[in-house]
């Protein structure tokens, strides 16, 4: 297998972007242990789990953005799913048009389905990068240009131990004689790590995701996804050194804090972590659909400029966001969505702009009466 991805040059082409991840991991790593050896103490295993810790934090810290396009993107699926169902009952029997009509749609409600990919295919590199380290450096192995260049830290690393068991190791043993504190700490993370991630499911699913969103094919494929993904972890966590372990529960426990952050603060209308949001501002008396009003125009004058060139029909454009509790109401959660329109204010100026000395046409119609002196 070797040899034929090497005659492919598959190999070559792997190597040459690993080896500056490995490079960057080394890096952060290194520099993260020499500050935390200064707290902690040196050669102890301790500073190297924080220091794998400080790693994820910065990773994620960069993700940010794409995190909260991650959630926008999931929210604007949410609020489509009624419409989805629409195109799907109405074309049931034409899945070609079925497939055209919902590009359009998500086109038109500005939805990518990949957004919600991005955060994680890009922590994937940063994954297989710092599980190549550990690995090579369970193996005495120096990986990363920084570690290259440092033989000491790589010893280092090899033999560290936190609770007794080594960071470079992990579950899987060829001889289950040696069944022993690494194990222990192995199944501990792979528990907590799948835990989070069920939590985290739970709690988007739980309160963020509106009752329609619930029902159909797609919502109960979401649901097996939240039992599903942490057995994956259960068994994948057997393979995986107790260091990168460390990594993963670090990272599941900022992405359930962040998201936490996110529902709690700007949750997805028509929700019930929404309905607690609104008696939450209406007991520190706050008006909710006021803020939610600010949010809405907010975004859209991030996301759209108004423009003089529309063709103004009459006075409905222009009361047609007035009243906060309408639908449109419904596109708070959508950052950067299409369907965004100016503030009443704003269309109100464009119509004086165009229509500056029109009259109404009763007015013209009424013949003006002569002034009684």
């Amino acid at each position: 297998m070797t040899s034929l991805l090497a005659m492919w040059g598959i190999g070559d082409f792997f190597t040459a972007i690993m080896t500056p991840l490995h490079a960057a991991m080394s890096f952060v790593i290194m520099w993260a242990y020499r500050f935390w050896s200064m707290l902690l103490g040196p050669d102890l295993g301790v500073t190297w789990a924080v220091s794998i810790m400080t790693l994820t934090v910065i990773v994620r810290s960069i993700l940010i953005p794409l995190f909260v396009r991650q959630i926008n993107s999931a929210r604007n699926m949410q609020l489509i799913q009624p419409k989805m169902r629409e195109l799907q009952e109405k074309y049931a029997a034409d899945r070609e048009k079925l497939g055209i009509e919902t590009q359009k749609l998500m086109k038109s409600e500005g939805v990518n389905p990949m957004a919600s990919c991005f955060p994680m295919l890009l922590q994937m590199p940063v994954f297989f990068a710092l599980y190549q380290v550990l690995y090579a450096a369970a193996n005495g192995r120096a990986l990363g240009y920084f570690f290259v260049h440092n033989p000491d830290l790589v010893n280092s690393l090899t033999h560290a131990t936190i609770f007794g068991a080594r960071l470079a190791d992990h579950f899987w043993l060829s001889n289950w004689s040696q069944f022993g504190a690494t194990q222990i700490m192995a199944i501990i993370l792979v528990l907590i790590m799948s835990g989070l991630l069920f939590i985290t499911q739970k709690q988007l699913m739980g309160k963020n995701m509106p009752p329609e969103a619930l029902t159909g094919p797609m919502a109960q494929q979401q649901k097996m996804m939240v039992y599903l993904f942490p057995i994956m972890y259960l068994f994948m966590g057997t393979i995986i050194p107790v260091g990168v372990l460390v990594y993963w529960v670090t990272n599941n426990l900022w992405t359930l804090g962040q998201q936490f952050i996110l529902i709690h603060n700007n949750p997805t209308p028509g929700t019930p972590a929404y309905i607690e949001w609104e008696e939450r501002m209406i007991k520190k008396g706050r008006d909710p659909k006021q803020i939610a009003e600010e949010r809405r125009a907010k975004r859209s004058h991030k996301s759209t400029q108004p423009t003089t060139s529309r063709t103004v029909g009459g006075p409905a454009p222009a009361t047609a966001h007035t009243d906060q509790g309408s639908p449109t109401d419904q596109g708070l959660g959508q950052a950067g969505s299409p369907t965004d329109t100016p503030s009443p204010s704003v269309v109100r100026q464009q119509i004086q702009r165009q229509q500056p000395s029109r009259q109404s046409r009763s007015t013209r119609a009424t013949p003006k009466k002569p002034n009684k002196k």
